[in-house]
């Protein structure tokens, strides 16, 4: 999943950046409206966090930009305003979903994942393929029963190739869903990252390499 977080309070919008990728999403981060809408116009966001009071252009206009554009990115709104006429404008400018503060961290995540799942095609609460099974929303990973020790970037990859249900994932496709804005195009990350998770999946090989195309779970080599 890659998400958006824009908040003019940037301890905030870095500590909920750093605890989402730890549950392996690919997150950018910006501190002001005008650095939300540029991103906006450049990547394919699943999620976006969006405060409604930043500076510059506000978070209900990055809002509504979002929504107009109809480029399916689920927005949640965060404000300090919990009344229900606040919370009813919010809804009204295209967010899908309304999150006041202070909040715990924890509902936050529910709602991005929620709201994640509405930005794609429906999947089973648990992918699984080959004796792989992969719980998402309580980021676990098993083979044949066996527990994974994955990092957040393996767990990444997994996802993205177990929802693309056999189909061949470019690594360009991987670089632009499971890392960040930083990531640089001409990296092997996604090579090393595919090699160390093959590793740590153990034999049979599940991930098979198409040579110039890119990767797929399952089938034969």
């Amino acid at each position: 999943m890659r998400v958006l977080v824009a908040d003019d309070e940037r301890l905030l919008a870095d500590t909920v950046a750093e605890g989402l990728r730890r549950l392996s999403m690919a997150v950018d981060v910006c501190y002001d409206g005008d650095g939300a809408l540029e991103r906006v116009g450049v990547n394919r966001y699943d999620v976006a966090v969006l405060d409604r009071d930043m500076p510059g252009h506000t978070g209900d206009e990055v809002c509504r930009s979002i929504a107009d554009s109809q480029v399916g990115t689920r927005v949640l709104l965060l404000t300090a305003a919990a009344g229900i006429r606040d919370r009813v404008e919010g809804l009204g400018l295209g967010a899908d979903d309304y999150l006041t503060k202070p909040f715990a961290f924890a509902e936050l995540v529910a709602r991005v994942q929620a709201l994640g799942r509405r930005s794609t095609p429906a999947l089973p609460p648990v992918l699984a393929q080959d004796g792989l099974a992969l719980d998402v929303g309580r980021h676990l990973a098993t083979r044949d029963g066996r527990p994974l020790a994955l990092s957040p970037k393996e767990f990444a990859v997994l996802h993205v190739l177990l929802r693309a249900e056999g189909q061949v994932v470019s690594a360009e496709e991987l670089l632009e869903q499971a890392w960040d804005e930083f990531a640089d195009p001409f990296t092997n990350a996604v090579r090393v990252t595919v090699m160390t998770l093959r590793k740590k999946l153990g034999d049979p090989a599940i991930i098979h390499t198409v040579p110039k195309a890119g990767y797929r779970i399952g089938g034969t080599a």
